[in-house]
């Protein structure tokens, strides 16, 4: 039998829930050194960050798609069915921007197309 995926959800003040088998949800206790972390040095923290395979640097190559200042947004009604709009509100705040960065995605692979 296959394990159920773990699932977590995070409440306004910051604590992590972890989903059980029983469907009910448990704090997680953290286990964040924050000593170790708030003794890393700078160079030390950016070292970790550009080796990180998940986190590529932002570097040239990753800006140079992006055109200055976001185009102005206009407030529309859409209607989305429940599981799309639910799947991008389970990635967190700002579900709006992302749901925005999928159609533009999909409107400059159109407009490539031709």
């Amino acid at each position: 039998m296959a394990r159920p995926s773990i699932t977590f959800t995070q409440l306004s003040d910051g604590t992590v829930l972890e989903r059980q088998a029983d469907g009910s949800y448990r704090p997680v206790e953290p286990r964040t050194d924050w000593a170790r972390v708030d003794a890393l040095s700078e160079d030390e923290i950016e070292s970790m960050a550009a080796s990180d395979p998940d986190h590529p640097p932002l570097d040239e190559a990753f800006w140079a798609g992006i055109d200055g200042a976001p185009p102005p947004k206009e407030a529309i009604s859409i209607k989305l069915d429940r599981d799309v709009l639910a799947f991008f509100r389970s990635e967190g705040k700002g579900y709006q921007t992302r749901i925005n960065a999928v159609l533009r995605h999909y409107m400059r692979a159109r407009r490539r197309m031709g």
